[in-house]
């Protein structure tokens, strides 16, 4: 979220998650009585009912959800209610409570510990869960985030962060998951599916094309509609058929000349109309323009006191007063998101006491999860596992002694224990939300615990030849460098802070030296060639230390593959120079995105670019063969997949099996079309069967998706250029619908 200017931007950051210690508070209202639909579990039903029993002065508020903290001149905390960002009223006569809004894409929100001793699991980056390949996974992190949502005294979280990743520096990344539309779709379903499970409405955000933080309120995404369609639409398409979000979250930017938040091609056409979405659209904060919003899709203003106006009060009763508006579109939006509150059981009352969190078993959970997210990208002459002989390891830089990097932004999370809060600073007033956290997690202590008869012996690396003459001495060097991002701020695919030099003074002297790196983003490595190991460790969690440690001690068989592709420099982008960079605030910019749907690794396919490392990839310390590949399809039916894969290494592990489109009727091309991840013990053997969604070897065209007649080619691999053979299918053309 982003506040226009001024004050608001900087107090934005400390309004997207504030909460409150006040249960007691929170859970007001517990006398209600029953809802106005009793005696049917219809949601549609139910809210036609409630909504049908709602006063005017009802109807109005339920689509203002303006933040309720305590800031001298823009919010305050209504009696009764408990702190958070977004706040409706209950209403005690017709079985509603008060609906509590709080951030949680990696965990439940909690800045500068405004609930004092308040803490909540601090999960890894999103693009870290994204390299699992499991929507299990998500599903399972999901519903931690959910269960301590609503035990805090919270009901909608806003998280499913669903745009794909177009530029690789966007400061955003971390809480997006990939550039792939099918990987995205599957993995924030799986995570939006966790949440919903605990009777806790959860957005899917920020439709669309939320693709880079510089000039981010004023962007204008120029792009065809069959592109998006095929692209970063698929991506939100299949995650809300797939999970059924109770909202979506509309985005800062313009989408074809339009701000997202009242763009009625994306919200009323698309969205309401071919989707049939029955859920509501609320605005991201500080993301409404005008009254158009309602008109055009928008349902529910979020964080009022950041727009110029509140726009579904006064100015909406006067449009529908005067005739406008119809009267008809207000209790449409307020049956939405009744319609939602109620399908996911968001209406059940909170307890008059805090709920209890089992914080072990979901340390347990992001520790999983940090670990599956790990992606080993290099491993020269098996450097790792790190052997249990080594006498000696040096650990250098990344404030591996204190803990693991997190992304900053509306997102952060505080966890247990005490945290390292180093400023990074900044222009104007986003300069002093700049802050790079540490979670307690060290890595340098987890490695001590793992080795202990080995000396683990750590240098800050802040002086680069002090550090080398340190590694010269140790049988193996261990580099962990760090790439800070966050809200409002690109990045670079250059290590800040010298990184680069301390990396190649310490190869230089040390012949066996491990990278670890800690980014939401890709990353360039121009030493590369003069190191043996590499890991890419994302924003790993609260658990992410021990993680780290347990992949390269070997006690967890790294299985993380790559969701987006890191290019070998920026002349391989589609735009080597962020669009807007060091432009005022404010100035509109026209990005066209000529890559139309070939984002990421199928832009790299297309213009037959070789990256440093292509989407998919990810080492193990076994070995998987794919044999038998087969594609079928009968008549009017998606076609299926089926291959066996086999561990050949002396190893349990897990591998990721990645299906490719290759070739259709209009030539060459390369498209994820299904995955799946199997664990398998060593020597073992699995048939593992996938159905294709036909979309994704469809193109949009007249007004629909339209699979072509003939030819096709697929291919299994360990990544989208480490291939298989490929095998044909021949199809007939099919329409298959919006």
């Amino acid at each position: 979220m982003t506040p226009r200017s001024g004050l608001n931007a900087a107090l934005l950051l400390l309004s997207a998650s504030l909460s409150s210690t006040a249960l007691a508070q929170a859970q007001r209202a517990q006398d209600i009585s029953g809802p106005a639909s009793a005696g049917t579990n219809n949601p549609d039903a139910r809210a036609r009912a409630t909504e049908k029993a709602m006063t005017e002065e009802e109807r109005y508020r339920y689509l203002d959800s303006p933040m309720a903290l305590d800031l001298p001149g823009l919010a305050q905390v209504p009696e009764g209610a408990h702190p958070a960002v977004g706040y409706v009223p209950p209403i005690p006569r017709l079985g509603l409570p008060a609906l509590y809004e709080t951030d949680a894409s990696l965990g439940v929100t909690n800045p500068s510990e405004v609930r004092k001793g308040d803490w909540s699991t601090a999960l890894p980056a999103s693009i870290s869960l994204a390299s699992t390949f499991s929507p299990e996974l998500a599903e399972r992190g999901g519903a931690v985030v959910g269960q301590e949502a609503r035990a805090k005294g919270f009901n909608i979280v806003l998280g499913g962060g669903s745009n794909l990743i177009r530029e690789p520096r966007n400061g955003r990344n971390f809480e997006y998951l990939s550039e792939d539309p099918l990987l995205t779709g599957l993995m924030a379903a799986g995570s939006i599916r966790g949440i919903q499970s605990q009777k806790v409405v959860s957005t899917i955000k920020h439709m669309a094309l939320n693709a880079q933080e510089t000039l981010r309120m004023t962007l204008d995404a120029h792009i065809a509609e069959p592109a998006l369609r095929e692209s970063d639409l698929l991506a939100f398409q299949i995650a809300i058929e797939q999970s059924a979000p109770g909202a979506v979250m509309c985005g800062y930017n313009l989408v074809n000349g339009q701000y997202d938040c009242e763009n009625e091609f994306l919200l009323n056409t698309v969205l309401k109309e071919d989707w049939g979405y029955k859920g509501w659209v609320m605005s991201d904060w500080g993301a409404v323009h005008s009254l158009q919003s309602v008109v055009n899709g928008m349902d529910q203003q979020s964080g009022s006191q950041l727009d110029p106006d509140v726009y579904v009060g006064a100015p909406l009763r006067k449009a529908v007063a005067e005739g406008r508006i119809p009267e008809a579109r207000v209790s449409e939006a307020v049956r939405r998101i009744l319609r939602s509150v109620y399908a996911v059981g968001a209406d059940a009352p909170f307890t008059s006491e805090p709920a209890p969190i089992d914080y072990a078993a979901h340390a347990k959970v992001a520790r999983e999860a940090g670990t599956a997210g790990i992606v080993l990208l290099k491993n020269a002459e098996d450097i790792l596992p790190l052997a249990a002989s080594a006498k000696s390891i040096a650990v250098i830089g990344g404030h591996a002694d204190m803990g693991v990097m997190t992304g900053g932004g509306s997102s952060q999370v505080t966890p247990e224990g005490e945290v390292a809060t180093l400023p990074i600073g900044g222009r104007e007033s986003w300069g002093g939300w700049a802050k790079a956290v540490y979670f307690p997690s060290s890595p340098l202590k987890a490695l001590k615990e793992a080795l202990p008869d080995t000396q683990v012996e750590f240098d800050s690396g802040y002086y680069h030849q002090s550090a080398a003459s340190f590694a010269a001495r140790k049988e193996i060097a261990i580099v962990f460098v760090t790439a800070w991002s966050g809200e409002a701020l690109d990045g670079s695919l250059t290590l800040p802070e010298g990184q680069d030099a301390l990396i190649e003074a310490v190869a230089a002297a040390n012949p066996n030296t491990v990278v670890v790196i800690q980014s939401g983003n890709p990353i360039k490595m121009p030493w590369l060639d003069k190191v043996k190991g590499v890991i890419e460790a994302w924003y790993p969690g609260q658990e992410g230390g021990a993680a780290i440690a347990d992949i390269l001690t070997g006690k967890a068989n790294p299985s993380g593959h790559l969701p987006v592709t890191f290019p070998r420099d920026e002349s391989q982008l589609v735009r080597p120079e962020i669009p807007g960079l060091g432009e005022p605030e404010g100035t509109r910019l026209v990005v066209e995105y000529t890559e139309g749907a070939d984002v990421g690794y199928r832009w790299y396919a297309a213009k037959d670019l070789s990256p440093l490392f292509p989407f998919g990839h990810g080492l193990s310390y076994t070995r998987f063969a794919h044999e038998d590949l087969r594609v079928n399809a009968a008549p009017g039916s998606a076609p299926t997949a089926s291959v066996s894969v086999r561990n050949t290494g002396a190893k349990a592990g897990a591998d990721v099996v990645q299906l490719y489109l290759t070739s259709g009727p209009k030539g060459a091309t390369r498209r994820l079309v299904g995955f799946q991840r199997v664990d398998l013990a060593p020597g073992e053997a699995r048939k593992v069967e996938i159905t294709l969604d036909p979309r994704l070897l469809a193109n949009w065209q007249d007004g629909a998706f339209v699979q072509a007649a003939g030819r096709y080619t697929f291919a299994v691999g360990h990544s989208a250029q480490d291939l298989s053979a490929p095998v044909e299918l021949t199809l007939t053309q099919r329409s298959l619908g919006r």
